[in-house]
């Protein structure tokens, strides 16, 4: 029992120490991303490790082992580019009709507990709220039609919109200039640390890492970020 208290009281002090780290009340604009961070990233882990790989099998009479070995390799290829969330580049490329394939389990889209209580309170709190997502317009689409989280939003922001991921420099100063939010009082939340290193590279002051990306696998770990597991701690 008192093992339980005493982990209870290092949670606590943690979250205290994030947020003193991060002035809510002296934020202006809430920049969020979306995949992991705000929607359940075992949507596309399933579909890119087990789902595409499985059909990619089928189509070219393959084991689904040797599938998803060559689909890894091929990925791989494509971190860190406009590619890697291309969905109309990955039909063409594999040969499937990836947004249908999407369509099909659409059913396991889902928001990350406390979400909508925190777009909501931002809301009240007449914060301005922008989604920066590296996913295709069409993702962005289908993912808005289950889950009805695109009405807290000032405005949506694709990488696809801009013409670089949000691991290029590149976005960061398009982003500002179209959305016009001051870095100083901006607070951006994001599961991918390569993100957030770009960003506070640009100069964005307030970050954090969204350590609990997919209900079905452990939370990521960062030493450089401060990190939240549910958007609850910021509530």
């Amino acid at each position: 029992m008192l093992q339980y208290v005493s982990g209870l009281k290092s949670v606590h002090n943690l979250c205290n120490i994030m947020m003193n780290e991060i002035p809510l009340k002296e934020i202006r604009y809430v920049l969020l991303d979306m995949d992991g961070t705000l929607l359940d990233l075992y949507f596309d882990d399933y579909f890119w490790g087990h789902l595409v790989p499985e059909k990619y099998a089928e189509k070219h009479n393959m084991s689904f082992g040797a599938s998803k070995d060559y689909l890894y390799n091929t990925y791989k290829k494509h971190e860190r580019t406009l590619n890697w969330c291309d969905i109309d580049f990955w039909s063409k490329e594999l040969r499937l009709d990836i947004p249908a394939l999407k369509e099909q389990i659409r059913h396991l889209i889902e928001v990350h507990p406390h979400v909508i209580d925190f777009l909501k309170l931002m809301r009240k709190q007449k914060k301005k709220i922008f989604l920066l997502t590296n996913a295709h317009f069409k993702t962005v689409k289908l993912k808005f039609n289950k889950t009805q989280i695109g009405k807290y939003f000032d405005d949506v922001l694709c990488s696809f919109n801009v013409g670089h991921p949000k691991e290029d420099i590149e976005f960061w100063q398009k982003a500002e200039k179209r959305l016009k939010f001051n870095k100083e009082q901006s607070l951006f939340i994001d599961d991918t640390e390569d993100v957030l290193k770009t960003a506070r590279a640009y100069g964005m002051k307030h970050l954090l890492f969204k350590a609990t990306a997919s209900s079905k696998a452990e939370p990521k770990k960062t030493t450089e970020f401060p990190v939240i597991h549910d958007f609850r701690e910021l509530m």
